[in-house]
């Protein structure tokens, strides 16, 4: 399931969920629409992809002078990776690191390709800049390497047995800090003598590491956080003796191996959570690959008495003197924002944001060098708008207003990802919204002063900004629904500076492609519902066609949107050439429409969306083209969840559905997302009863294919097998079962991937 703050769409099973993250309509035609060769299936496991490619590990420099990025060069086999920067006012290129001292720094064999906290919900670095701009660290998954940039000189700064997470410069840039088996160290840079923060730490209590609910549901990206001044270390114990050590079978284990995790199912205890600050100094030492056997004392900030409670986000005031600490109390219905002497852990309440529904928690503190005011956003409208606080938390403005919200945007690099742009020089706050059109995505700024709002990208389509340090410039991922993503750096006032990559796929012109069309529909109350169709080649209104409607349907997640849909959108026009209508819908629950669109489906998860979603199903039958008799249902995760909710309680108007990885009773999912809208079971028990498909499967009329790794270590194999019993108990079983031995909640390997796809669709064309 996607995390608190957007949808997460790398972890979506590769078919069922490509309809949840993949799945993004177009908006116009493509010029090849009326002429070329059809898209097939074989062509779209071959090389190269016809989805396009983006420039990778683009960090900027410190100074804001110039970013880098990652570059293939060369031909057939002579690839080789290089370390490229763009100056930020020519957009000149140079290479900044060659190939053969990119080999034998990033170490490509133990390269790291997403942190090891939780369940890999981050994409891992391959470098970082050090916060002076003098050297760059390659990370290893239990190597550091740092390379001078004066003299182009490697120095190996760690290597050990085990593997090191999280690592990050101090800010200052003297030391570095990383997570190993379960403690936090630092290294100092000159010396190379690594000092233990922390001891004791393991599977059962975590110190400066994260769990895996946190991650995966608050959207937590670190465990730790430097001071301001780097004298010292804010973060996480958490202790999970209390959760359930749930155990996942490996299926080919010829022994009956078993891996598990922490995983807190609704109702159940929760990790126990607390914030300690540790001096970086006057610990114990020692060699680089060393450990040591005593660490400086912990100072745990006050949290207030009761321990069943999320410390969702943490950050330090610019004095380094106090820490800031958002609490969120299990019904998630009250946030809390405390201040914490570093010193005496003493602390007191600055503000509070309370909602009768559920708090999505955000990513926009944000406290100005000042040192007496911070940014905040809230939701208390229906819609999150900026807020402007003074540190004694009276408040002094509201920055944005009206029926749109901003979104988090982040930041100015790896030294502050988690926070909103801020440019306190020039008086200006940046963030991206749908605020001119919900299906788009734009880069906006409000004044600070007089709160005036400008639009600073201009194409109708998708944008996200990296911005550079200084706010001067940014590099710009741009796409549209019929174009592939491209990449541009461009000046804060909307001049483009250089092309960083164009983004083009010259072979999709030699294709048929059918167009995309937004729409609008009106749900039974009078809602108004954004849709997408993509109409069957060759189109021709007298007659009927059947219709595979692509649903999500969750909270967190826009499926329709005006940005490039890559290999789904290409997978829909397999469908379209073989006379499909494509259909798309976002109900009631899902993202992007303020937080007043999402809560109706709060305690009867699956009735508000499956309301919207028949009345899809309604404008369609009013499509003279659309045959009623043949419409099916494909979506995988919530989605899968919504085909299962389709199939069982509206079994006469779906003949198929393609349900992946479906939650089947949501008693079964994790505390932080089941409870966020429904709730303890003890607490809803009906709600949970009639929210789950697993207790209305007697009502199955049409064809169901189920698909599921027995490794999901996030919606469990154990939903698909409850769902299974409950089935043969009433005498049904799936028209085709899908098991995939050891695939997690994203399946991976290729020969899967490609069988689960053309399996797939033989079973939609074989039976709609």
């Amino acid at each position: 399931m996607p995390s608190s703050s957007r949808p997460l769409v790398g972890y979506f099973l590769f078919i069922g969920v490509l309809a949840a993250s993949l799945s993004v309509p177009l908006l116009a035609q493509s010029p090849a629409a009326q002429s070329g060769k059809e898209i097939t299936l074989e062509r779209l496991f071959q090389p190269p992809s016809l989805g396009g490619r983006l420039t990778q590990g683009i960090e900027w420099a410190p100074d804001s002078k110039r970013f880098s990025y990652l570059e293939r060069k060369g031909s057939g086999g002579n690839l080789e990776l290089q370390l490229w920067t763009m100056n930020a006012t020519t957009g000149e290129r140079k290479v900044l690191v060659n190939a053969d001292t990119l080999k034998s720094v990033m170490q490509p064999e133990k390269a790291k390709t997403s942190q090891s906290t939780g369940l890999g919900r981050v994409q891992a670095d391959n470098y970082l800049w050090s916060p002076d701009g003098n050297s760059l660290l390659f990370i290893g998954s239990n190597s550091l390497v740092l390379l001078d940039l004066h003299t182009m000189t490697p120095k190996p700064i760690l290597s050990s047995e085990e593997e090191i997470e999280d690592p990050k410069f101090s800010p200052d840039s003297r030391w570095i800090s990383f997570s190993r088996s379960a403690n936090l160290f630092v290294v100092n840079i000159s010396s190379s003598v690594v000092t233990a923060l922390t001891t004791g730490g393991s599977e059962e209590v975590l110190k400066g590491k994260l769990d895996w609910v946190y991650p995966e549901e608050l959207d937590a990206r670190t465990a730790y956080w430097w001071s301001p001044d780097s004298s010292k270390i804010a973060y996480y114990e958490m202790d999970e003796r209390p959760v359930t050590r749930y155990t996942i079978a490996d299926m080919s284990s010829p022994s009956g191996g078993t891996e598990f995790t922490r995983y807190p199912q609704a109702g159940e205890a929760n990790p126990i959570v607390r914030v300690g600050v540790v001096n970086v100094t006057g610990g114990a030492t020692s060699s680089k690959s060393g450990s040591a056997s005593a660490s400086p004392e912990t100072r745990w900030m006050d949290a207030g008495a009761n321990a069943d409670i999320y410390l969702a986000r943490v950050d330090w005031l610019p004095d380094s003197h106090h820490v800031a600490i958002q609490r969120i109390n299990r019904a998630q219905n009250q946030l809390d924002l405390l201040f914490a002497d570093a010193a005496t852990g003493a602390s007191k309440t600055i503000l509070t944001e309370s909602d009768k529904y559920w708090i999505n928690i955000s990513d926009d503190l944000y406290f100005f060098s000042d040192k007496k005011r911070f940014l905040w956003s809230s939701e208390r409208t229906g819609y999150r708008h900026f807020y402007l606080y003074d540190n004694s938390g009276k408040e002094l403005a509201q920055l944005t207003s009206g029926d749109w919200a901003i979104s988090d945007l982040g930041g100015f690099g790896p030294g502050a990802a988690n926070h909103p742009a801020v440019d306190e020089a020039r008086g200006f706050i940046y963030f991206i919204s749908n605020k001119d059109d919900v299906r788009d995505t734009q880069l906006y700024r409000v004044s600070i002063g007089d709160k005036s709002l400008t639009r600073i990208t201009k194409d109708a389509g998708s944008h996200d900004a990296r911005i550079a340090p200084d706010a001067s410039t940014f590099v710009d991922t741009y796409s549209n629904a019929a174009t592939p993503a491209r990449q541009d750096l461009y000046r804060m006032d909307g001049s483009k500076v250089a092309v960083v990559n164009e983004g083009k796929v010259p072979e999709l012109a030699e294709y048929k492609l059918s167009p995309v069309e937004f729409v609008e529909v009106t749900a039974d109350d009078g809602s108004k519902l954004n849709a997408s169709i993509i109409k069957p080649l060759n189109f021709d209104p007298s007659k009927k066609y059947p219709v595979l409607i692509n649903v999500y349907g969750g909270p967190h997640v826009q499926l329709v949107r005006n940005s490039w849909g890559g290999l789904r959108y290409l997978l829909d026009q397999v469908y379209a050439a073989k006379g499909y209508v494509l259909f798309t819908l976002d109900n009631r629950g899902s993202w992007g429409r303020g937080h007043a669109f999402e809560t109706p489906l709060y305690h009867h998860m699956g009735k508000i969306e499956l309301q919207d979603q028949l009345a899809g199903v309604k404008y369609l039958k009013s499509l003279g083209y659309v045959d009623p008799a043949r419409i099916g249902i494909i979506g995988g995760s919530y989605g899968g969840y919504m085909t299962l909710e389709a199939l069982f309680n509206a079994p006469e108007v779906f003949k198929l559905g393609v349900s992946d990885a479906p939650v089947t009773d949501w008693k079964l999912y994790d505390t932080i997302y089941t409870e966020r809208y429904m709730g303890r079971p003890q607490d809803n028990a009906d709600g949970y009863k009639d929210s789950s498909p697993v207790n209305q499967a007697e009502n199955l009329k049409g064809k169901l294919m189920l698909v599921h790794g027995t490794g999901d270590d996030n919606v469990h194999f154990a939903n698909s097998v409850e769902l299974l019993n409950a089935m043969i108990d009433r005498g049904h079983y799936p028209d085709e079962l899908m098991v995939f031995p050891g695939r997690g909640h994203g399946i991976g390997d290729a020969a899967a991937q490609v069988l689960e796809i053309q399996r797939t669709v033989e079973f939609i064309l074989g039976n709609l």
